[in-house]
Order: C-alpha cells, then sequence, then structure tokens
C-alpha cells in the first residue's frame, strides 16, 4: 500500500471519528474572523460585489455557522479542496459515502442558509 493512500486513510479515520453532534452556541462562536470572511468573500464572488451580497453573504455564513460546529465545517473545507485535486488521493476523497455524508450535511446547512438569507 502506497504511503500516500495510509496517510489518507488515517486522515479520513480522525475526520469520520469527530462527533457531528454540539450545540449552536459553540458553532457560532467558534469559527474564527478569517474562515467566516473567506466565506463572504467566496460567496461574494459567486453572486456579486455588492453592500446587498455581502450582508446575504455574511448572513449565510452566520446561518451555517449555528448549524455546523468549525470542526466539522474545516472538514468540509478539506473534503472539498481534496475533491479538486488529482490521482488517488483525491478519488478517495470523491468515492467515501461517509465523506459524502459530511458534504450532504454541509449542502443541507447552506441550502437552510440560503432560504433564509437570499
Amino acid at each position: 500500500m502506497a504511503v500516500a493512500t495510509r496517510f489518507l486513510r488515517r486522515i479520513i479515520l480522525v475526520m469520520l471519528g469527530s462527533s457531528m453532534v454540539a450545540g449552536a452556541a459553540f458553532a457560532a462562536e467558534g469559527y474564527p474572523t478569517v474562515a467566516r470572511v473567506d466565506y463572504v468573500l467566496a460567496c461574494m464572488a459567486a453572486n456579486g460585489q455588492d453592500f446587498l451580497t455581502m450582508q446575504r453573504c455574511s448572513c449565510s455564513i452566520d446561518s451555517i455557522a449555528e448549524a455546523i460546529p468549525f470542526e466539522i465545517y474545516e472538514q468540509i473545507e478539506t473534503i472539498q479542496r481534496m475533491r479538486q485535486g488529482r490521482g488517488e488521493l483525491a478519488l478517495l476523497f470523491r468515492t467515501s459515502p461517509r465523506l459524502e455524508e459530511k458534504m450532504q450535511v454541509f449542502g443541507q446547512a447552506q441550502i437552510e442558509a440560503d432560504l433564509k438569507c437570499f
């Protein structure tokens, strides 16, 4: 087994071992400013560069922060970035059913945020 594959499996096991249950207060307080700004900038790049869009994107990350603890959000960001790569590592991130479950949780939180904020 390749070293990269063993490394990836360890990453996945650590990610899957974390609990998806946490209080909304922890989730909202646990998001660092940099993560919130990064989300808002990406959201604005996709939806428009005006003040109203900035307000809506800020509302969206606040809504997501209430639904998902930052630890899970970080894992989801990692999954998304790893899926964009090439090769065996990216393939494992794209085909893992357990990682897909995490992506679906995020997708649902994002849909709810869009309904609330946009």
